[in-house]
């Protein structure tokens, strides 16, 4: 257990200090939505940068069908931007099957708050929560997500789990597996987190992300350039 929380906190504290320089020599990442072990559709993030200033532009579309007719289907586009460190907004369009889901998020910098509109959730947050999204590794660092969907607060508690070797698309990474999930186990299970992450600390990237609901999920690292 000692061993345990020792690597817990030099695995937070190395990674909490200059964060969007982790990624400044990337300008895409791309992964392969799956269920049930089929590639369904994608989830792409684009960077770009000038001066102290980085936009992260994020695509993701994918549809779940059975006996050929579509079931489930998420078409969405959202853009983060950063100065040096700090988010400053976030905007993102999401339509979900037919109903359309929004988040308009800007910082307050006099109150050092994130000022939220989003179609489940209107109010102030602190600016230590995370948006959602599966390319900024600081989320199995926080304990409070944002919705990059609905703009929704989700308090969460992150476990190391240990080192392992998985292959991916023809590369073997050495990678740190967390468990992420809701610290409200009252919740609804459609609603509650439950996420297993592998983390390859050497590049910085979330390598695989898996969870169950409606079959077995899985976000996988295809490309990074």
């Amino acid at each position: 257990m000692k061993k345990i929380l020792i690597l817990i906190f030099v695995f937070f504290y190395s990674n909490s200090i200059a964060h969007m320089k982790h990624y400044k020599n990337y300008n895409k990442i791309e992964m392969d939505i799956l269920r049930n072990g089929e590639i369904i559709g994608y989830n792409y993030y684009f960077f770009s940068r000038k001066g102290n200033q980085t936009k992260v532009t994020n695509q993701i579309k994918f549809s779940v069908k059975v006996l050929g007719a579509t079931i489930f289907q998420v078409e969405g586009f959202g853009e983060e931007k950063y100065l040096k460190d700090q988010l400053i907004s976030y905007n993102s369009k999401t339509l979900q099957n037919d109903k359309k889901k929004f988040v308009n998020l800007v910082y307050d910098k006099d109150q050092k708050k994130f000022d939220i509109k989003g179609s489940s959730y209107n109010g102030k947050v602190s600016s230590d929560c995370i948006i959602g999204n599966w390319w900024n590794h600081k989320i199995l660092q926080t304990s409070k997500q944002i919705s990059p969907v609905s703009g929704s607060i989700k308090e969460q508690v992150v476990t190391f789990i240990g080192k392992e070797k998985i292959k991916q698309y023809g590369q073997t990474y050495e990678v740190e597996r967390f468990k992420l999930e809701s610290k409200d186990k009252s919740l609804p299970k459609d609603k509650r987190l439950d996420f297993d992450i592998w983390y390859d600390k050497k590049s910085s990237m979330i390598v695989r992300v898996s969870y169950s609901r409606m079959g077995n999920w899985e976000y996988r690292l295809k490309n990074f350039e």
